[in-house]
């Protein structure tokens, strides 16, 4: 796990090294046990490296075979990667013990179909010499980031955002479209764009060549059929429970591949009890675990810890509370909004940031239960789609999900922000028509899980996690269990209220009444119920000569949402005047004008 940077200069130009020491300085929390560079005239690479496989130098980036003519960083972690090596060996030596060579190796022998090869999270910028072009590669689920940047002849790519902000050069007037997303899909900005109009992001599942002349394509290599499977047409509801627990340990098992012990973050929800218990089968060597808590607020409790506590004894874990009060809060939320790759106002963002402080002085990597919900249809959003006809199926969603509808944000903008057409909207429409798809809920579940979820719980824990050096492995989204649950009748997965195939699982391995409590959520009440000096906080972010200069909201929604700090956000239930405020909190740390 690490961070990636890299400046490209067409036509006979050369990189500007600078510019490359810049990001990889920016991103040294990502990889803080080291970092290097390479210039290859055109092409200059950075690397920051946080040690989990191969922890001796051999394994340093960026990785270069001058015999094979190639160059390459890369952040992420090849699960097979002790397979893949077999295989390549006898055509190949390797020189060190990393999941990094056999990447480069595995390009070397397949070309850009390397990507079907690997199974694992991975960003991967590989520079071909001979070849005289650049390969980016992202994994199928975007787990690991690569944002870009052009300018006239170049181009900059990085782990993060505010990595290309540190090397100058970045158009950074707001993208009114992705304002748009912003304040209508609970703050997601899906691919290519970002809040940052000269900022782009790769998409998931796509490999980019880009050539020394400046051409560019792109190719989507992976994207699950939500349809359903002939061969599988007489699969009873218990065989797909058993192929689902089976792919889920199989998941599991692979996410143990590391040179360093391997914990989990457990909330005591479904999701991370499962993998405890999951681990436990696999006879793994007894995890760490940890829970997270903060005072309640507004009436709202703010912990689990029962039920942690109760998968913690169930299966021997050693496992620690993390309890944090108001005091430590407070001073955390500039951090944590410094450490976002772009704005994201949920909530639970600065519990992951404080979370991930405290696991990260214990371990390297954790394995976490992010992306079942979307996979599972887990979230009551979800639900309208289960009985609405296909072609009903924008409809559903966007009823059950969009925060507000365009009419509602000319009322909330200042004109010149608005773009003049329904951005999300459309984007909504366009993708949940799309063939591949046979039942409402199959779209549903598509978009939520390749389009957005990418930008929303995967974004949000690779930024806290990473901010601190922890490797976070979501073994939901293995992508062969997402294929698998893709050709998943939808009404499996809906049934129980939503991810009822999984607590079918659950009741068979966790102890009895977890499954069946209320669903639960990562609680953080200051955040939710905006007062005293949080409110305060907000206020001052929102009123700041810098908001008022740069002009996104009217001034007279503001001032109603201080007025009203309760008010919350129809769908999601978040608080506005918080989602208000991270945008402009997040634009000010990072010093956009």
């Amino acid at each position: 796990m690490c961070g990636i940077a890299g400046d490209i200069v067409f036509s006979g130009g050369r990189a500007d090294l600078g510019a490359v020491s810049r990001m990889t300085a920016e991103l040294e929390r990502r990889g803080p046990d080291g970092g290097g560079g390479w210039d290859g005239g055109w092409v200059a690479l950075g690397h920051r490296r946080l040690k989990v496989i191969d922890l001796s130098s051999d394994g340093a980036q960026p990785f270069v075979d001058d015999e094979l003519g190639l160059s390459l960083v890369f952040n992420g972690c090849i699960y097979n990667h002790h397979e893949l090596r077999r295989e390549l060996e006898g055509e190949y030596r390797f020189t060190s013990t990393s999941d990094t060579e056999v990447v480069l190796k595995a390009y070397s022998r397949w070309g850009e179909d390397f990507v079907h090869h690997l199974v694992g999270m991975f960003a991967v910028a590989i520079v071909d010499v001979r070849r005289k072009r650049v390969v980016l590669a992202r994994d199928r689920l975007g787990i690991k980031p690569i944002y870009l940047t052009e300018r006239p002849g170049a181009l900059r790519f990085a782990s993060t955002l505010p990595a290309l902000l540190a090397a100058g050069g970045v158009d950074t007037e707001l993208d009114e479209a992705a304002l748009h997303h912003y304040l209508t899909m609970h703050s997601i900005v899906p691919a290519p764009r970002t809040i940052l109009r000269g900022v782009s992001k790769l998409p998931a599942a796509t490999v980019r060549v880009i050539e020394a002349d400046g051409r560019q394509r792109d190719t989507v290599y992976w994207e699950p059929s939500y349809t359903r499977d002939p061969e599988r047409a007489d699969w009873s509801g218990e065989d797909w429970r058993e192929a689902i627990r089976d792919a889920l340990r199989t998941a599991v098992r692979r996410r143990l591949v590391a040179d360093v012990p391997v914990g989990v973050l457990l909330s005591g929800g479904l999701d991370s009890s499962l993998l405890v218990a999951l681990l436990a089968e696999e006879g793994a060597e007894t995890p760490r675990t940890f829970s997270i808590g903060f005072e309640g607020a507004g009436g709202v409790a703010g912990d689990e810890f029962e039920f942690s506590d109760i998968v913690a004894a169930a299966y021997g874990t050693r496992h620690e509370r993390l309890r944090i009060d108001g005091a430590e809060l407070l001073p955390a939320l500039p951090e944590a909004i410094r450490a976002m790759t772009e704005p994201m106002s949920s909530h639970d963002v600065t519990a992951f940031y404080l979370l991930s402080q405290a696991v990260s002085e214990h371990l390297r990597v954790v394995q976490s239960g992010q992306g079942a919900d979307e996979v599972f249809a887990g979230y009551g959003y979800h639900q309208p789609a289960a009985s609405a006809p296909r072609d009903a199926a924008a409809d559903a969603f966007t009823g059950s999900f969009l925060d507000r509808s365009h009419a509602e944000l000319a009322r909330i903008l200042q004109p010149e922000r608005l773009p003049g057409f329904d951005a999300s909207g459309e984007l909504m429409r366009e993708e949940l028509g799309r063939d591949g798809a046979d039942e409402a809920l199959d779209a549903v579940l598509r978009a939520d899980t390749h389009l957005l979820m990418i930008d929303d719980p995967v974004k949000r824990v690779d930024s806290m996690t990473m901010a601190w050096g922890l490797e976070a492995r979501v073994p939901f989204l293995d992508q062969d269990l997402v294929a698998l649950a893709a050709a998943c009748p939808p009404e499996l997965k809906a049934a129980q209220g939503g991810k009822g195939i999984l607590k079918d699982i659950g009741r068979e391995v966790l102890p009895e009444g977890l499954v069946d409590r209320p669903k639960g959520y990562f609680p953080v009440p200051a955040l939710v119920h905006l007062e005293g000096p949080f409110l305060d906080f907000a206020r001052d972010a929102l009123t700041a000569p810098e908001a008022r200069e740069r002009g996104v909201f009217r001034r007279e929604y503001i001032d109603a949402l201080l007025e009203h700090p309760d008010d919350r956000l129809p769908r999601s239930g978040a608080s506005s005047l918080w989602q208000a405020a991270v945008l402009e909190l997040w634009l000010q740390e990072q010093g956009v004008r």
